[in-house]
């Protein structure tokens, strides 16, 4: 008996996912517990297994095209069962399908650019011309490799002629491609001065959908204050060229900045549970475990790996997790349970020389620390003025769950334990 095969909920807050490439072809056999396709949820690029064995005798969407958890994508049955009244009617219509994308791509391919009218005859440009082989689907055929290496170098596959089977664009047919291929920017101007016709329009992804979401979540209902300290690094910047130095010599990873920072925060979270809670409502949740999400940039936004119980963790092995963490977070590889569950988050840019910054809060966290840059400036030091390295801390605090002092005692917590590095291996 055929067997429905349907959009799941792969992680904790989808609601719709976009099936990026299938990895079973229709008349293809599959065994239970086998991948069926990639889907991109909210969060991450996760695998669609099949519930049933027998034959994939359906594609009931397109690659690339976005439908919401609990529609029909697929049929699995017998080798020339009668499918039709298992497909009949009554399924809500999906989003129109984009160009599949690899499981580790981001953002979606964008759209070719959409003319604005505008009075006078429009300027022709290169972009404007017609691809050489148009997908009839709306799906490029390509190889899973050829799609990786051209969303590395922004080609938009649409616009090359494929010499593999049946069309396929494959690694060769990527060389030399250059400009012909580009993908326009966003906000290119392609016309004449003055005229209006130079845009390109991209397909939101289903994580930045949740980002905009999440972020509506945030600053709108949460009343948030924001405090700021300034740390004398200079202490941490000498330990951490000591333990570096040691790990260099016998071969180990090395610790950043931000891996010191995760630790103390933690530390600090212990002494002060209070900041350690999430809002529920009715309710506030005080964790006696300390999971620390990390803001992670990646390709299309932003997702929050967790380091779990980072007190309990040394230096070097939040500095190995983080890392690990941090380079699936880029490839959309992550668990559900990897992103989610923190009790308060860190986000640091201070490698981008930003001396400071206010962060959203993540609900239903109540508490978020920005980082800035490490700056070396002069400070008075008794009657004498000389030259240290400092950085600027900012916690985004949930009034509902965390008052001005409670904030003010946590943040002073942690600059102690930054300025005495000792204090994070006592």
């Amino acid at each position: 008996m055929a067997t429905k095969v349907l959009m799941e909920a792969l992680s904790p807050t989808m609601e719709e996912g976009r099936l990026v490439e299938w990895k079973k072809q229709e008349g293809d056999a599959v065994a239970a517990g086998e991948v069926l396709a990639e889907v991109e949820t909210d969060k991450a690029v996760m695998d669609l297994t099949a519930r049933a064995a027998g034959v994939l005798l359906k594609h009931a969407i397109a690659a690339g095209t976005t439908v919401p958890v609990g529609q029909v994508v697929g049929v699995i049955g017998s080798k020339g069962e009668d499918i039709a009244a298992l497909l009949g009617g009554g399924a809500p219509k999906p989003s129109v399908p984009v160009a599949a994308a690899p499981a580790a791509a981001l953002p979606v391919k964008p759209a070719a650019p959409a003319a604005a009218p505008v009075a006078g005859p429009p300027a022709v440009s290169a972009a404007a011309v017609a691809p050489a082989a148009a997908p009839v689907d709306g799906r490029v055929k390509a190889s899973p490799l050829a799609r990786k290496i051209a969303a590395e170098k922004g080609l938009d596959l649409a616009r090359l002629q494929g010499s593999g089977p049946e069309g396929r664009i494959v690694v060769r047919d990527l060389e030399g491609a250059g400009a012909v291929a580009a993908i326009p920017a966003a906000g290119a101007v392609s016309a004449a001065p003055g005229s209006l016709t130079g845009f390109t329009d991209t397909p939101l992804s289903q994580l930045r959908k949740t980002i905009a979401k999440r972020l509506t979540q945030s600053i709108g209902p949460i009343p948030t204050f924001y405090l700021t300290a300034e740390v004398d690094m200079e202490r941490v910047a000498e330990a951490r060229e000591a333990l570096n130095a040691r790990a260099e010599a016998e071969k180990k990873p090395k610790v950043s900045f931000n891996d010191i920072v995760i630790k103390a925060t933690a530390l600090a979270l212990m002494q002060h549970p209070a900041c350690n809670a999430w809002w529920q409502e009715d309710r506030i949740r005080y964790w006696h475990d300390v999971h620390v999400s990390m803001a992670v940039a990646i390709e299309d936004g932003l997702i929050t790996p967790v380091i779990r119980h980072a007190d309990r963790k040394s230096l070097r092995e939040i500095g190995a997790e983080s890392k690990e963490l941090a380079g699936r977070a880029r490839e959309r590889r992550l668990a559900p349970e990897e992103y989610t569950g923190g009790t308060f988050s860190v986000s640091n840019l201070g490698m981008f020389e930003i001396d400071q910054f206010t962060a959203v809060i993540n609900p239903p966290e109540a508490g978020i620390l920005a980082i800035g840059s490490i700056v070396a400036k002069p400070v008075a030091e008794g009657d004498k003025v000389v030259i240290r390295r400092r950085m600027r801390v900012t916690m985004s605090c949930d009034h509902r769950v965390i008052d001005g002092a409670t904030g003010a005692a946590f943040l002073k917590t942690l600059k102690q334990m930054l300025e005495n590095p000792l204090a994070l291996v006592w």
